[in-house]
């Protein structure tokens, strides 16, 4: 006969262990993606600084055309203008995104880009000075692209095209009459500056 003060021994009671969340693999590749881009590429470039670049470049083109006494002098001034605002908008864009600016990638896009820029200031003396202010377009279109192109080289992989495109303008104007500088200018620093500048702010984020 069974006991019947025998009691059946009982487990102790264990709660259902939490399922954890299933992770998102697209999550994930998002992330690595990023966090490489960031490390491997400078993604500061900005659209619509360029954009804006692109607007007083075919202002200053429309000035020029009609003041041609005074065609370098305000070229010049678009020059400097171009680069506070260049300046201004990467680091917008930076602080934005949270990416260094002058470190990493980004110093590596500035010591690609700043060597063609200063070869071009000092063609601008010494051809100005020479008296060949027809060569003067020519250089700066084949000189920003050669920039672009170095320096592109650690950026979005479109940033080059850009200056392929640029040093393809300025080609064309190494041939072209030298009645045509204005409107080669007018197109590499306007038109290409506000397609390409569209097409970053688009893929890139602003």
């Amino acid at each position: 006969m069974p006991d019947p003060h025998h009691r059946r021994l009982r487990r102790p009671h264990r709660p259902a262990p939490v399922t954890a969340l299933a992770p998102d693999p697209a999550a994930d590749l998002r992330f690595i993606r990023d966090t490489m881009e960031r490390s491997a590429s400078f993604t500061a470039i900005p659209g619509w600084g360029q954009v804006i670049l692109g607007a007083t470049a075919l202002a200053a083109a429309w000035l020029a055309a009609h003041q041609p006494a005074s065609w370098l002098k305000i070229w010049l001034a678009e020059a400097i203008l171009a680069a506070v605002i260049a300046v201004l908008s990467m680091r917008w864009k930076a602080n934005r995104r949270g990416l260094p600016l002058f470190t990493g990638p980004g110093r590596k896009v500035a010591l690609g880009l700043f060597p063609p820029l200063v070869a071009g200031a000092l063609l601008t003396f010494l051809l100005d000075r020479a008296g060949l202010d027809s060569a003067l377009a020519p250089a700066w279109l084949l000189l920003y692209g050669a920039g672009i192109i170095t320096g592109g080289a650690y950026s979005v992989s479109i940033v080059p095209v850009m200056g392929l495109c640029f040093m393809a303008t300025g080609a064309l104007a190494v041939v072209a009459p030298a009645s045509w500088a204005n409107y080669f200018l007018a197109a590499g620093f306007g038109g290409l500056h506000i397609i390409f500048g569209f097409l970053i702010a688009r893929r890139h984020g602003g």
